[in-house]
């Protein structure tokens, strides 16, 4: 079925990738229940979710694309729906706001089906594709230094190094000096083993305490969004049309940025195309749809799916493998929920990968200056004001912007400057 053969590798080969990839990425079931729990939603429900979404995108990813590529929950995509949907708008409950990500869900299918969501890809400036994403990573960092009280509020200059004294801030530098020194050692799954040990370090200083180790998985609400008219009458009322567009957009970006650079990674490309892709975004865009209904914000392709391609998975069987680990983590809900409340053990991974995410600054081109600005006014914003979609406005606002100015308005797509006179509206009009 997956013609192992032919990719030159094996059964236990691919097992041992699977492993890694759940592994390394093992941390979402912790810290993405965690940050929605901030928006209200109760623990077990979006924990449940988080498996459920993970198990279904990366077993359509494995079955009918046929990648080494896991799927899961995004971090970026949850502080969004958390701090900037939810706590942004003071009358939305999450309920409501996993309407907006259940008809972006809907757009995205639709998306996947046509050609056009890879040439909405090729339009958009490559620049500000990095831009977001480091954008994102300062901003995930910022919340686990706040959450860990490492960073706390300040009356006059906003924020202030915290109380280094206090036992959660203590924990959090421990846990991250740890998870530090595994990555510098190339330890495959160094965030997952990171909060393992920072969670022994807390249990036996009397800051972790369990009550079960297994359990059967629940959704104690059940399904929380199902009826599409509903879900575009919540859209509708809260006006959401502008976190609707940022959730598909950022989605948009971060599926198919990592589809093509893990597939580039095992040797997938061909002709510098990617076979199957429309497959790889449906699997992604139906994990975002079930998701959203169960309780959970959107999905993304993982990028630590290049940890199990570095390990020797090339097929979908070594999705399949990661998707069957998380059914089986689904039993450990007593433990990671446990873990989940001492937020000190799970900053250390949200900094490490916020670091990881900056790492895109890299490929900007700074000596252009009409190329620079706009991408530094996302990456600055996000994490200043607290919105993801606040930074990726002012980013596709400046960048026409600038190009009009300099004289180079025709090497903008005319669909930018739409997108910049949406934003303009959102700005000025949208609750943000």
């Amino acid at each position: 079925m997956f013609d192992l053969k032919a990719q030159g590798t094996s059964v236990k080969t691919e097992v041992v990738a699977g492993a890694t990839t759940f592994f390394t990425m093992a941390y979402i079931m912790v810290v993405n229940p965690l940050i929605l729990s901030d928006a209200g939603v109760p623990f077990q429900q979006s924990f449940t979710a988080t498996v459920i979404s993970a198990i279904i995108g990366t077993l359509m990813m494995g079955l009918v694309a046929k990648y080494p590529i896991a799927v899961a929950p995004g971090m970026g995509l949850n502080a969004y729906f958390t701090y900037s949907v939810v706590q942004g708008h003071g009358s939305l409950t999450y309920s409501e706001a996993f309407s907006a990500v259940f008809i972006a869900g809907i757009l995205f299918l639709l998306l996947s089906l046509t050609p056009l969501r890879s040439r909405l890809i090729h339009i958009i400036p490559p620049n500000l594709k990095h831009a977001i994403t480091a954008g994102i990573g300062l901003f995930i960092a910022f919340i686990g230094l706040r959450m860990s009280g490492v960073i706390t509020a300040h009356p006059e200059n906003l924020v202030a190094l915290g109380d280094l004294h206090q036992p959660s801030a203590v924990l959090a530098l421990t846990g991250l000096a740890i998870t530090l020194i595994l990555l510098a050692r190339n330890v495959k799954g160094a965030l997952f083993i990171g909060m393992i040990l920072t969670g022994v370090i807390a249990y036996f200083a009397g800051m972790l305490k369990f009550d079960g180790v297994l359990s059967v998985p629940s959704l104690p609400e059940g399904l929380l969004v199902w009826n599409p008219i509903a879900a575009a009458g919540d859209v509708i009322t809260h006006s959401l049309y502008a976190v609707v567009f940022s959730f598909l957009l950022v989605t948009l970006f971060d599926t198919t940025g990592t589809v093509v650079g893990v597939a580039q990674q095992a040797g997938l490309m061909k002709d510098n195309k990617l076979p199957r892709a429309e497959r790889a975004m449906l699997a992604d865009s139906v994990a975002t749809v079930a998701g959203s209904m169960v309780g959970t914000s959107p999905t993304t392709a993982y990028i630590e799916s290049a940890a199990g391609v570095g390990a020797g998975g090339r097929t979908g069987l070594t999705a399949v493998v990661v998707a069957a680990l998380f059914g089986v983590a689904a039993f450990f809900g007593p433990v990671i929920g446990a873990v989940s409340g001492l937020s000190a053990i799970t900053a250390p991974s949200l900094i490490i990968v916020g670091c990881l995410m900056v790492g895109n600054v890299s490929s900007i081109h700074w000596k252009e200056f009409d190329e620079a600005f706009p991408a530094f006014i996302v990456i600055l914003t996000m994490p200043l004001t607290s919105s993801i979609a606040t930074g990726i406005a002012l980013g596709f606002i400046s960048y026409p912007l600038m190009k009009l100015v300099s004289g180079k308005a025709k090497a903008v797509h005319p669909l930018l400057y739409i997108f910049a006179v949406l934003f303009v509206l959102q700005l000025l009009f949208v609750p943000h």
